[in-house]
């Protein structure tokens, strides 16, 4: 890295400073700082969802995963089969009571169903579960990046942390908004420039393809298969539907239909976008097959340093800056996300319970917030170690571990009146339990099942408790359950929609029996 590099990288991380003060002066309040006065295009929100899944994660881990990995390979496609069919959960079952409570933090609609002690547990799991996920993320392309371009690893976490810090401080929720769109523009010509890059080197795109090893090319293992497809399928329910980093952005839509519209947009995007990620993979791994330099440069227990090191070795300067100028604005899309969404949680479930603040003191206490989070978390980040050989494993592995009880309490909620305040509680506690131990205890069960295990536990003690505690008051059944809300009704002008993401699934399937037939 050159002058020249750094200075584009300044450049960049500048201008986001100065985008988010432009957004910012038009805050006037809360709703303006954590859901952008419900007003932000359904587009820009849709392609800031998709910029989150598909931050610095993808961008380092998958193509390493897809050229590296012991188990990857096309198998990388079975992340992706059951989001579709999870799209169509969310748009029914959840997004409708949050769209029309006009809610901040989704955890409120567990108070008003079920009541405080289960708004204040599930909202602690979130704030728990997401600063360890985001903190480990930090640090894994910190240590990446301290690595390949011989910088201290507290530069890194300081780059990406203090820049995110400012830039979401100051333009609240429209400025992750607006910057992920940016970002998700930097990673898509990113992913070209090393695909062009990779291919000159190898000689040609057909040499590039004809390198990938065939024993590679299998996109179904049965052995994960299964888990993949059930317990994604719970894991893009609760990730899109429950988690307050994905909710907040899908509340600031001008109206239910274009929060649906962003989703919908993610339910057909997300695809395309993983084989874009599976060439840079199979671009950027036959360089690797014929390079001896890169193939030196890369630890068997540090595979994600794969696409930084191409980087490095086979990108002209200048260019060479824009693409970690990429994997930052990837780095700090993931980051921005956390912080407003842990700070929206924060004051709402928190702070400014039972207190008469103004909206001016309210607002500031949001910023402070923010800014609380973003030192914890950058500080965590400094500490933590690796969980597994990638980044890509190691955030879904922490996810998977507490999203099915948090998932379990809200369709307890939403799909019976059975269900009570302490019953919901202990399902709750129990399917977190019951999920660490399968993670310190029985290491052969594969993470993506605990998905659907954690949930499956919190669901039957949350039935078996119900009918030995008081039953729930009827205000808190009528507006808040699917039977008594009467939102299935105005579902109808949707249901072509949720048809196509179903036919999309099986579209998805095919081409993966198809590729696994014809290639592996």
């Amino acid at each position: 890295m050159n002058t020249f590099d750094w200075s584009v990288i300044a450049f960049y991380l500048i201008g986001m400073i100065g985008l988010s003060i432009l957004i910012g002066r038009k805050q006037s309040n809360q709703d303006d700082y954590y859901v952008g006065g419900r007003n932000l295009p359904w587009w820009a929100v849709g392609i800031s969802t998709m910029a989150t899944q598909t931050s610095a994660v993808s961008f380092i881990s998958i193509p390493a995963f897809v050229a590296l990995s012991p188990v990857g390979g096309l198998t990388l496609l079975q992340y992706e089969m059951a989001v579709p069919l999870s799209m169509i959960v969310v748009m029914v079952c959840l997004i409708p009571f949050f769209r029309k409570l006009e809610l901040v933090s989704v955890y409120e609609y567990l108070e008003l169903r079920f009541g405080s002690s289960v708004r204040y547990l599930v909202s602690s799991v979130f704030l728990i579960s997401r600063a360890l996920a985001t903190g480990v993320g930090v640090y894994a392309i910190a240590i990446v990046l301290s690595v390949c371009m011989n910088t201290p690893l507290w530069l890194n976490i300081f780059i990406i942390g203090i820049v995110t810090i400012i830039y979401d401080t100051i333009g609240g929720i429209a400025a992750v908004v607006y910057s992920d769109v940016i970002q998700m523009v930097m990673l898509l010509c990113g992913i070209t420039l090393c695909v062009v890059y990779a291919s000159i080197y190898v000689g040609g795109v057909g040499i590039m393809f004809e390198s990938f090893p065939a024993e590679r090319c299998h996109t179904i293992d049965m052995s994960t298969f299964w888990g993949f497809l059930v317990g994604g399928f719970f894991l893009y329910i609760s990730y899109y539907g429950t988690d307050q980093s994905q909710v907040q952005r899908e509340l600031s839509a001008p109206s239910l239909d274009d929060t649906k519209r962003s989703l919908f947009f993610n339910g057909f995007a997300r695809f395309p976008l993983a084989i874009c990620y599976i060439i840079l993979g199979i671009a950027v791994g036959a360089v690797f097959l014929h390079s001896t330099d890169l193939q030196d440069a890369i630890p068997a227990d540090h595979l994600d340093y794969l696409i930084p090191q191409f980087i490095l070795l086979f990108v002209p300067p200048g260019v060479r800056a824009i693409l970690f100028a990429a994997i930052l604005a990837a780095a700090m899309s993931s980051l921005d996300s956390a912080l407003n969404s842990l700070s929206a949680s924060t004051m709402r479930d928190f702070v400014e319970r039972k207190q008469d603040l103004s909206e001016k003191r309210i607002l500031l206490l949001s910023k402070l917030v923010t800014i609380m989070w973003g030192l914890i978390i950058s500080g965590f980040a400094f500490i933590v170690g690796n969980i597994s050989k990638t980044i890509l494993e190691s955030i879904n592995m922490i996810g998977s571990a507490f999203y099915g009880p948090i998932l379990a309490s809200f369709l307890m909620g939403v799909l019976t009146k059975r269900a009570t305040a302490k019953a919901v509680f202990a399902g709750v506690v129990a399917g977190v339990v019951f999920n660490l131990f399968l993670w310190l205890k029985i290491q052969e069960l594969f993470w993506m099942w605990w998905n659907l295990l954690g949930m499956v536990v919190s669901v039957v003690v949350t039935l078996i408790i119900s009918p030995l505690t008081t039953p729930p008051r009827r205000e808190q059944l009528n507006d808040y359950t699917l039977k008594g809300s009467g939102m299935l009704r105005e579902e109808r002008r949707w249901i072509a929609f949720y048809l196509l993401l179903v036919l999309y699934f099986g579209v998805i399937l095919i081409s993966m029996i198809f590729i696994e037939r014809y290639t592996g």
